[in-house]
């Protein structure tokens, strides 16, 4: 709970003046019972009417003091509450967009997403409460205690015997209540997974009639959670009641007791009648103590899983260039017998060295899972590498500020993503680019005319995920995000899959017309869309087995000649 703790330091002086509040609203309530008790036991037997009406007039102040008080210190409690939470919701979500792919991978993407909506909502629920209880009830279970010690000593420790066994019960179940919510926790991020798996595939669950597969699935994850839930809040139930029959036992005890000592004369009525408000208050005040410790179960879960995320330390730091001296005069991209492994085992990628000169362009081909996309993680600075180095115009990438370094790129990723906005603000993507430069971006990318189209052009609102266009509209919308800002580097992953060759083919010769000093980098399984790149590297099982010009390729390298001949026969198209 120290991170809590650091999130609500700020808030010390509006904490204390709410807690101050709370306090002076919560000890005007203890006066009630006594006044009652004073009326009753001294002012009635006066039979003067304007006395009791004017202690009657008391009760109602205090009453009033109380319900104001009480009502501003929770409305301050709130106030904390909401903005301490933005703070951590904020510095988290923050502190997400800065994991490196490793990390994120290690975390999960629906953990993540979990951490940010489900656990931040506890964590403010909790800090709410422990402001608004969190003074009062301790407050009305001590103050009663002394008040009710001044009123009849002995009653009041029948009273008191009971509350060891409400403490040891209600730490008990704290004790194993918080294991049993960070299980269930741990059970929402699976069934997040599959509800967001299913989300993003449900157009290929239904062409495959696995929709009775996904719902059992489903129903295995909501059973899992369901079970967990169960447990959890099975535990934390047994509080309320067992805390209840302590506290009935008492007032029953108080009663009996009461009773004989009013009939021996060694009390009064008023004190019996006072006695049993007051512990009715306590008993509230222990029943709030207890909805407090099991908040806090989930809350100490939840904050503990915000906690990992928001001290795991960056992995991608910079590094200095005396570690790993630049190389001066050298432009374009190198990478120098480079290695690396996702899982520390067997090599993603192995031994693998080219060059590529500023303004050209670099083609990568291989089969599924041949490391193409991992090669453009390492230039991108993803992941590190094992061993070996990745340059860019001579400086090693781990030596590149990250905001520098991101700047370079403009990139189409396999999986990259359309949000739910307008043509223009998908392309722009936050950035400050003119109108123009947004149009200039669609024609090089060939979306100028489908998007034109639209009535309402490039105001025209697109679907999450671009639910909305087909794939190689899709995939163009994004080629012209990645060109929009004039890259260093353009970056395109299996960007062009869906595009016919006659598209493709434009697209390319746009490319190579309107992005001059461009450097390029292809990734693709078709070879007439690297065919005419300058340098061309074939992957097989992370290692290049092939590596030159379309024609060198043809000649050398008898896989790529293979793969060409399958598909064009060898011949060139453009």
């Amino acid at each position: 709970m120290k991170l809590l703790l650091e999130y609500l330091k700020p808030h010390r002086r509006f904490i204390a003046l709410a807690l101050t509040v709370k306090t002076v609203a919560t000890v005007v309530e203890l006066f009630i019972p006594y006044i009652l008790s004073y009326i009753l036991d001294d002012v009635v037997p006066m039979r003067r009417v304007d006395r009791i009406l004017l202690w009657g007039g008391m009760m109602i102040l205090c009453a009033a003091i109380g319900c104001v008080g009480n009502i501003t210190a929770n409305r301050m409690a709130s106030k904390v509450a909401k903005q301490s939470t933005e703070r951590i919701r904020h510095t988290l979500f923050e502190r997400v967009m800065a994991l490196s792919a490793k990390q994120i991978d290690a975390f999960t993407i629906p953990s993540l997403e979990s951490r940010l909506t489900s656990d931040t909502y506890h964590v403010h629920h909790f800090v709410g409460m422990s402001m608004r209880l969190g003074v009062r009830a301790p407050l009305l279970l001590i103050g009663g205690i002394f008040v009710t010690a001044t009123l009849d000593l002995t009653l009041t420790l029948i009273m008191v015997s009971i509350l060891p066994l409400i403490g040891i019960t209600v730490w008990l179940i704290t004790k194993k209540g918080i294991p049993l919510f960070r299980k269930t926790q741990r059970s929402l991020d699976g069934m997040i997974r599959i509800v967001r798996e299913d989300a993003q595939g449900i157009r290929v669950i239904k062409a495959l009639s696995k929709g009775d597969y996904e719902r059992r699935k489903y129903d295995s994850g909501n059973r899992t959670l369901v079970e967990n839930e169960q447990n959890a809040g099975s535990v934390m139930a047994i509080s309320n009641p067992l805390v209840t029959l302590f506290l009935n036992m008492g007032l029953v005890a108080v009663i009996l007791v009461g009773a004989f000592r009013v009939n021996g004369n060694l009390t009064e009525a008023g004190k019996i009648i006072a006695f049993i408000q007051y512990f009715t208050l306590m008993s509230n005040a222990m029943l709030g103590i207890t909805r407090i410790f099991v908040n806090y179960s989930k809350g100490a879960a939840s904050a503990a899983r915000i906690e990992e995320v928001i001290r795991t330390a960056p992995d991608l730091e910079l590094c200095s260039e005396t570690e790993y001296p630049a190389h001066a005069n050298e432009k374009g991209i190198v990478f120098e017998d480079v290695s690396f492994s996702y899982a520390g085992k067997k090599d993603n990628l192995s031994h693998v060295s080219f060059a590529l000169p500023q303004g050209g362009t670099l083609g990568v081909i291989g089969a599924t899972g041949s490391g193409k996309t991992t090669l453009i993680q390492l230039l991108m600075r993803g992941y590190d590498v094992d061993s070996g180095s990745v340059r860019i115009d001579g400086r090693d990438v781990r030596t590149i500020p990250r905001e520098k370094l991101n700047t370079m790129f403009g990139v189409v990723m396999q999986n990259d993503f359309i949000f739910a906005d307008t043509v223009a603000e998908n392309i722009r993507f936050g950035r400050d680019l003119s109108d123009e430069e947004l149009r200039r971006a669609a024609k090089l990318a060939q979306a100028s005319e489908f998007i034109e189209a639209y009535e309402d052009g490039y105001e025209h609102l697109l679907q999450s995920k671009g639910t909305n266009v087909s794939g190689g509209q899709k995939q163009r919308l994004l080629i012209a995000r990645a060109v929009a800002g004039t890259p260093r580097i353009l970056i395109l992953d299996d960007a062009s899959s869906a595009l016919d060759y006659k598209t493709d083919a434009n697209l390319r010769r746009g490319i190579r017309e309107n992005l001059v000093g461009v450097t390029s980098v292809v990734v693709a399984q078709r070879v007439s869309s690297v065919m005419n790149a300058d340098l061309i590297v074939v992957l097989d099982d992370g290692k290049p087995i092939g590596m030159g010009t379309h024609e060198e390729l043809l000649r050398d390298c008898s896989i790529y000649r293979e793969i060409s001949e399958s598909q064009i026969g060898g011949a060139i198209l453009e």
